[in-house]
């Protein structure tokens, strides 16, 4: 495996800037996710990784060497694609093998690795099997498996799971948590899904319209966002965002303490039901099992708690919240503000 460095990768479409210098180092064997809503670049740069887009400006190192002029066969990574990409004539372990018969490997290379990444993903029972016969997750395994037996430095994962239902998700996620301790391999992966991101990766790249938002470890982000962005886009349900003003939360007699004007953030796992706080209606309670989200109204603000089933209120009843847990952000620039 190997490290990755980001030194200030810009990436422009004729006179469209797609990423504004992007900066990072990558540790050999580190899990890395990039989040951000659609068109924010994240996928773009997965791309300028892999050698399928043309960097622009910065540059690209993979192991210690600049990568930047490399076509993506001597690049040495090996991407999964949210298809799968399988070829539908091949048999699960003709795909397996593909690259290393490309490769020119023997065919007892070819078939020794091919059982060692079977046993690895159990698909020893579908080797002589054709992707149409499998199911959405076995073909994902198979895609990796394709990708595993190149033992490339570097992984790419290009919303892998996006395909799958949920609990096929929940399934994968664990494959490929189990699977990246296995290999200590290098993995950068691009996803939407919080819960992905948060249970896989050792950190993540937050990206806004091609500008690094914050890159931390997932606990890093949830607990210390570095603005509003941050705050509301990782964690589910979002973190609230409350304005105040001359020291009260706007349209509200909640004097929550702090700067006379900034934004103040909570999330609805910091939120609880008490006999004062936070004044608001309760206008949708969505069960979830264990625990139930209220949906409340707060003067002109909406606002989500968590709380445990069963719960005591119902739509229109009236409630406090109290704020166990805060974070103060810049009003004007959304930037977190110190203490």
């Amino acid at each position: 495996m190997a490290s990755l460095a980001f030194d200030g990768i810009i990436k422009r479409y004729d006179d469209v800037q797609v990423l504004h210098g992007v900066d990072l180092e990558v540790d050999d064997g580190e899990y890395l996710i990039l989040v951000g809503p659609s068109g924010c670049g994240k996928s773009t740069l997965l791309r300028c990784i892999a050698g399928l887009e043309e960097i622009s400006d910065g540059e690209l190192r993979i192991g210690g060497h600049r990568v930047n002029e490399l076509p993506p066969k001597a690049r040495d990574v090996a991407m999964v694609f949210q298809s799968y990409a399988l070829y539908p004539h091949m048999t699960v372990r003709q795909n397996i093998a593909f690259p290393l018969r490309i490769a020119k490997k023997s065919a007892a290379e070819q078939d020794a690795a091919v059982q060692e990444v079977s046993a690895m993903l159990g698909l020893d029972a579908l080797l002589d099997r054709t992707p149409g016969q499998l199911s959405g997750g076995q073909r994902q395994r198979v895609a990796m498996g394709r990708a595993i037996v190149r033992r490339p430095s570097v992984f790419l994962f290009d919303e892998p799971l996006s395909n799958l239902d949920a609990s096929l998700r929940h399934q994968m996620r664990v494959e490929l948590k189990r699977l990246h301790k296995q290999l200590g391999a290098t993995i950068v992966h691009v996803t939407h899904d919080q819960v992905e991101a948060l249970t896989l990766a050792d950190r993540i790249l937050v990206l806004e319209k091609g500008v690094v938002q914050q890159a931390g470890s997932p606990r890093e982000l949830f607990d210390t966002p570095a603005n509003t962005f941050v705050a509301q886009f990782i964690g589910s349900p979002s973190m609230n965002l409350l304005d105040v003003r001359g020291g009260k939360v706007t349209g509200t007699d909640f004097a929550p303490g702090g700067p006379d004007t900034y934004t103040l953030g909570v999330r609805p796992t910091d939120l609880t039901l008490a006999d004062e706080g936070l004044a608001a209606t309760v206008d949708v309670v969505e069960s979830l099992g264990a625990e139930a989200l209220l949906h409340c109204s707060a003067g002109p603000h909406s606002v989500m708690a968590s709380v445990k089933e069963p719960v005591p209120v119902g739509p229109g009843d009236p409630v406090h919240l109290q704020l166990d847990v805060t974070h103060a952000f810049d009003a004007t620039s959304g930037e977190r503000l110190p203490g």
